[in-house]
């Protein structure tokens, strides 16, 4: 769809602004990020450079969340600007209907839309599951991982493998081999399966363990046996990827599986359908800060504005999250605890335009 001479100029001016705001609260993260990280700077052999690289490679996952802050941040500087110089006012005055603003800005938004589905569906989750990787490697908690045989995990004198991990850091099919101080095995561990009880214990079902002692070997069976472990949820992440980063195709997958075994599948059924919408946000945002650009200079100047968009921006966000857990909490319909924040913003912004236009 070609872009008339007005449009190319107002997406110019909104991708530049835009780009500039999100390259800003990268930047303000990554700080942040950086200063947490060196509290385990220290810890085995993890040093300045991989706190570097951990921080680096959580970038996408931030670009993502913040897409919509954004967005709404950029979009509105840039429309006051214009404003300011009175080139929307010349606009309305060629005869530019609200609906026509409204149309342009959805075209020059399908780019942030697109751009928001690419990094949250292709880059983000692996790349958070690298600085994940990254940081335990450093740590010297992770030996290996990816092999076909599941992951690999040092647990003191132990060495767990954990062939599938699944989303709520449930174990299938567990294997660990103990040893003594002087390597020897003294014994090997399998289980069906494994739940996290917290304070480091596991509780592992249909247990067969192999003690071994000198020449002699015994087999002794459990159908639940209490482990002992400093593995947990936690170090497990770097094979579990959270709802709201799994893929739309891995979610729907998990969640047929959840439906097979009759278990609740509310929180993985919200993060799908805020997945789905979730790229759509960035016009919902764009249509928010078009009512700012029909304020004239009288009415508050651009740092107001752009601190009220920072303020819904944020509001937004929390907003979101809000959602998620009512839903989950509440047994909320998935669709509408996924939808009723952009919802309701959408609504805002049909008012906001309605004042303006009345004014």
């Amino acid at each position: 769809m070609a872009l008339k001479l007005y449009e190319r100029h107002l997406a110019r001016e909104i991708y530049a602004s835009t780009g500039l705001v999100l390259l800003a609260f990268l930047m303000l993260f990554a700080f942040f990020d950086l200063i947490h990280q060196l509290e385990s700077i220290g810890k085995g052999s993890y040093q300045i450079q991989h706190a570097l690289g951990y921080v680096i490679l959580t970038l996408p996952g931030r670009l993502y969340e913040l897409f919509p802050i954004g967005v709404l941040i950029g979009t509105l500087y840039a429309l006051t600007v214009l404003a300011r110089h009175s080139e929307i006012t010349v606009l309305r005055a060629a005869g530019l209907s609200t609906k026509d603003l409204l149309f342009t800005l959805a075209k020059i938004g399908l780019v942030f839309s697109a751009l928001t589905l690419l990094v949250g569906e292709f880059v983000a989750p692996p790349s958070e599951r690298a600085a994940q990787q990254l940081r335990l490697e450093a740590m010297g908690s992770l030996v290996a991982q990816e092999f076909r045989s599941g992951l690999w995990v040092r647990d003191e004198r132990s060495f767990v493998n954990v062939r599938e991990v699944l989303p709520d850091a449930t174990l299938h099919n567990v294997r660990v081999f103990e040893f003594d101080d002087r390597f020897q095995l003294l014994s090997i561990t399998q289980a069906d399966g494994g739940t996290y009880f917290g304070a480091n214990t596991w509780s592992l079902d249909g247990v067969v363990r192999t003690v071994f002692s000198g020449d002699m070997a015994h087999v002794e069976r459990y159908r639940e046996l209490s482990w002992k472990s400093a593995l947990n949820p936690d170090l497990l992440s770097v094979l579990l990827v959270v709802p709201e980063r799994m893929s739309l195709v891995n979610l729907y997958l998990f969640i047929r599986h959840l439906s097979g075994n009759q278990q609740k599948t509310d929180r993985y059924e919200i993060a799908m359908w805020k997945k789905l919408f979730y790229p759509l946000a960035a016009l919902v945002m764009m249509s928010l800060a078009l009512p700012f650009a029909y304020m004239q200079d009288r009415m508050g100047a651009v740092t107001i504005r752009v601190f009220a968009g920072i303020m819904l921006g944020i509001g937004f966000h929390m907003l979101n999250g809000l959602f998620s857990s009512l839903g989950v909490i509440n047994s909320w319909p998935p669709f509408y605890s996924a939808i009723t924040p952009s919802v309701l913003f959408l609504m805002t912004a049909a008012g906001m335009l309605w004042w303006v236009d009345r004014r």
